[in-house]
């Protein structure tokens, strides 16, 4: 089975900066790590090769030094590495970067499987997996706990609810999205590490897409623009107040008008 995973580079520190002019996070000279949410899926794929065989081929977009998520995922088992990188795609929101991706993906077809996972730690949107679904026109389940059955043409899954937990049946060609509670995600291997050190990692660029549209990348591709971000204010002054519950009800509602919250 031929299965892509895609992963992405985070900030490892909440500590980052904010471009006042596009909103965008200031990703240079910070801690970085993968996507706790995307070991889930890289696991989940291990898992699937392990029962069935196959290449799990791994994906991401990013700066350069978004490599390193790729040289992590080697020395947990993925066999194949790519990155897209162009100043091109610089500032995608979640449809730019899911065409992105959605191109890159069909650059190194054939795939059976692609998962995703569940969201990331610096958007949250959980829409990246399904968009890309939707631009490669095969079918998705988001939300995944786990897979029940593998058969050559179909996947049988559990997957979360809000209220229910569901069983459904998908064909191959799909894309899952996992939950993190699918399975725990083994170690990097300090002698894959080793092994895999000068293993290749292919780059595809603006010019290597098939589309050459630039208005479906970057900033020109996305519909939504960030108005504004700021870091939330740390403020530890503290104030003791003490009194019967009357007192304290009109004091608190009191302040509350000042700070003008009511």
């Amino acid at each position: 089975m031929n299965i892509v995973v895609c992963i992405k580079q985070v900030p490892g520190t909440s500590e980052v900066n904010i471009d006042p002019e596009t909103g965008n996070l200031l990703r240079s000279g910070i801690d970085s790590k993968m996507n706790p949410y995307d070991l889930f899926a890289l696991e989940t794929a291990l898992r699937i090769k392990e029962r069935k065989g196959g290449l799990i081929k791994v994906i991401t977009m990013g700066p350069l030094h978004a490599r390193d998520v790729i040289k992590e995922a080697y020395m947990m088992g993925a066999d194949e590495g790519y990155l897209l990188s162009d100043k091109v795609f610089a500032g995608s929101d979640v449809l730019a970067t899911s065409y992105t991706l959605s191109q890159g993906i069909n650059k190194i077809k054939p795939f059976d499987l692609i998962i995703c996972g569940k969201q990331t730690t610096d958007g949250d949107t959980a829409q990246v997996g399904p968009e890309t679904a939707e631009f490669l026109n095969i079918p998705h389940i988001a939300n995944v706990l786990n897979i029940l059955k593998i058969r050559d043409n179909e996947l049988i899954v559990e997957m979360d609810m809000p209220n229910t937990v569901e069983i459904a049946k998908i064909n191959i060609p799909c894309l899952l999205t996992v939950d993190k509670d699918i399975y725990d995600p083994r170690l990097p291997s300090f002698l894959k590490k080793i092994s895999t050190r000068d293993k290749k990692i292919e780059i595809f660029n603006f010019k290597d897409l098939r589309d050459k549209n630039k208005k479906k990348y970057g900033l020109d591709g996305s519909p939504t623009q960030v108005e504004k971000v700021f870091p939330p204010k740390v403020d530890k002054n503290k104030e003791k107040w003490t009194g019967d519950s009357r007192d304290l009800g009109e004091k608190i509602a009191k302040e509350l008008k000042n700070l003008k919250f009511i």
